[in-house]
């Protein structure tokens, strides 16, 4: 899987170059600050890396909120909307494929604050490369959205989102082969072309999300 991932990148670096400069620019124009935002992520073994991304939000917006974002979240700039929206912000990342700190399929990796509560079970999936894409950022395509409809965001994410993402990455653990990883590989193409066109079915897990959301705004307000 390792030469995979790695000719992948070089691959997808070689198609991507001439996004990079306009998305850059785009960036500068919009706000002030670097054009790549790097973070503390917990990966393989546990062990801490830094994930890079395109900057979506304005400088310094680790020191006015935390690092759960909803969709509302007045830190994210206009470009930066756009670039989350369609995933475009997560490109830089094949750099932490060709490094060996990610896979291009894998569980997504999360920031020390939220997995230093991880139960023994949920750190299995330290036992797998974590990716840029994985079947949890497929069905849970509309987190930011769903984290909106809660009054208490973080919260709501640690209690709600992370427990249904980690059960989702578990799956890259349990399923480790070739075959599941091209075949996430393939849905994520089709979210990013023909999906946007010819919808699939929301996962029945997101409903569930939705009402847990609904009762935990319930329990705050009593």
């Amino acid at each position: 899987m390792r030469f995979f991932d790695f000719i992948l990148a070089l691959i997808g670096i070689a198609f991507l170059i001439p996004l990079f400069l306009p998305i850059a620019i785009l960036i500068k124009l919009d706000s002030e600050g670097p054009i790549i935002y790097s973070q503390e992520r917990v990966g393989f073994k546990g062990k801490i890396f830094r994930l890079y991304k395109f900057r979506t939000m304005v400088i310094h917006a680790h020191q006015t909120g935390t690092s759960v974002t909803s969709s509302k979240d007045p830190r994210i700039t206009k470009v930066g909307r756009f670039l989350r929206k369609t995933k475009l912000d997560e490109l830089p990342q094949v750099w932490n494929v060709l490094k060996g700190d990610m896979s291009i399929v894998g569980p997504r990796p999360d920031v020390p604050e939220i997995v230093k509560n991880y139960t023994p079970e949920m750190k299995r999936i330290f036992d797998v490369l974590p990716g840029i894409t994985s079947n949890a950022s497929l069905s849970l395509c509309q987190e930011e959205e769903l984290l909106s409809l809660a009054n208490n965001p973080e919260q709501a994410y640690k209690e709600i989102f992370v427990p249904a993402k980690v059960k989702f990455a578990l799956d890259h653990v349990e399923k480790k082969s070739f075959w599941f990883g091209l075949s996430i590989l393939m849905k994520t193409l089709w979210a990013l072309t023909g999906g946007k066109i010819f919808t699939t079915k929301e996962h029945p897990m997101v409903k569930e999300i939705k009402e847990q959301i609904l009762l935990h705004n319930r329990k705050e307000k009593i």
